[in-house]
């Protein structure tokens, strides 16, 4: 077990010079996002944009979307396992190892969001108040973390008996990831229900959260696999047959298609009902009053349909037409399940005010660091891996 750990340390010494480079910058973008962090604990909340009224920000949306990229790594889990594809089970692992990441993140946010992390600790059953089974926050505290104890399990224990030369016996793993698959629903459903069941926000007050949840989640984290596997089969890191790519573009596809539709019948509830409750809305699309959010929640909506109809034209196949769907997929669903869902909740306020939120440099700051040490992170994981990967693949 040692050799192992050193193996896949000593493993992320040795790259080319763009790799160092890549190293370096997501390392120097940390450090500055750790600095904002600093003066953020310093100095209190009060750094950022969020107050009274808008209590929930950047760090939030953020979460919200690290949560969907994470459960969507079952969707490379599933062929892999239960149709017993050869080929997925390729790749598979570096999905694995990207929502190890991904949950790194999500708990980096929730407890910058926090404030006062130092008294985390009251969360901790005995010691403190946990409010388990009563509070859906304790639900989602356990999902997560469970989600990312079963994701390190499975890859600690494929790859350390890939470096032993040997085979993974099936018994001790594969329920594992039965179970994963499983939780990977659960983590994204819990934390729908934990935004639904908040009675005085009525933004949030859908049916439709949880399933537009694991949709969008499906359609963004597949896209981003998608880059990173033609990255590293151009650079020779990895190889898979052209089929691994038509599958997931087909995941992609269907799932983005699913989240419009739901996007489209939640509005349809709402502006033609026209309820009280249209005025969350009516602000976001900026039908009501100057919004802000207006530009974001447009641009989103276009580059989803754009995307979509990209993805269904005969250029779908075309490797540059999909990794530009992908990127539009990404920052359109990061836009709409992030902006555009967690902001207009708090707007207008319980009181009616119309209070704009305009996040802070330093807040900026801390979520770019966040999302460069998740890569970093990703990145370093990625270079212990690939070499065990690739050596027991020419066995």
């Amino acid at each position: 077990m040692i050799r192992f750990f050193i193996h896949g340390f000593t493993s992320t010494f040795s790259g080319s010079k763009t790799y160092w480079l890549w190293v370096t910058f997501l390392l120097a973008v940390s450090l500055l996002g750790l600095n904002a962090w600093a003066r953020q604990l310093a100095h209190g909340l009060a750094t950022t944009g969020m107050g009274d009224e808008v209590s929930w920000g950047m760090y939030i949306a953020n979460f919200v979307f690290l949560v969907g990229m994470a459960a969507a790594a079952v969707m490379m889990v599933i062929p892999a396992y239960i149709f017993k594809d050869h080929e997925m089970h390729k790749v598979v692992i570096l999905s694995e190892l990207f929502a190890i990441a991904a949950m790194v993140m999500c708990i980096l946010f929730v407890t910058i969001d926090v404030g006062r992390p130092d008294r985390l600790w009251h969360m901790i059953p005995r010691l403190g108040f946990f409010n388990f089974p009563g509070s859906m926050l304790s639900w989602d505290v356990m999902v997560l973390n469970g989600y990312l104890i079963l994701n390190l399990y499975v890859c600690l224990y494929v790859l350390y008996t890939k470096f032993q030369g040997r085979t993974p016996n099936p018994i001790l793993y594969v329920p594992v990831v039965f179970l994963a698959i499983a939780w990977a629903f659960s983590i994204h459903t819990t934390t729908a229900f934990l935004f639904q069941g908040l009675g005085g926000r009525p933004f949030w007050n859908s049916g439709l959260i949880a399933p537009r949840f694991l949709a969008s989640a499906f359609a963004a984290g597949p896209s981003f696999m998608i880059l990173v596997f033609l990255f590293l089969k151009r650079n020779g890191a990895i190889t898979f047959e052209q089929k691994v790519i038509d599958r997931i573009r087909v995941i992609v596809t269907v799932s983005l298609l699913i989240n419009i539709f739901f996007a489209g019948s939640e509005f349809f509830a709402e502006f033609y009902s026209q309820s009280k409750h249209v005025i969350h809305f009516s602000h976001l699309f900026g039908l009501h009053g100057e919004s802000m959010l207006a530009p974001w929640i447009w641009s989103a909506l276009g580059l989803n349909i754009a995307a979509a109809l990209l993805l269904l034209s005969p250029f779908r196949k075309n490797q540059f037409v999909l990794i530009i769907c992908c990127f539009m997929i990404i920052a359109g669903i990061w836009t709409e399940k992030g902006l555009g869902f967690v902001i207009p909740a708090f707007i207008p306020s319980t009181l009616g005010d119309f209070v704009q939120y305009v996040p802070t440099v330093n807040e900026l700051k801390i979520c770019v660091g966040v999302w460069a040490f998740g890569l970093l992170l990703y990145t370093l994981m990625l270079k212990g891996a690939l070499p065990i990967l690739e050596n027991a693949e020419s066995r």
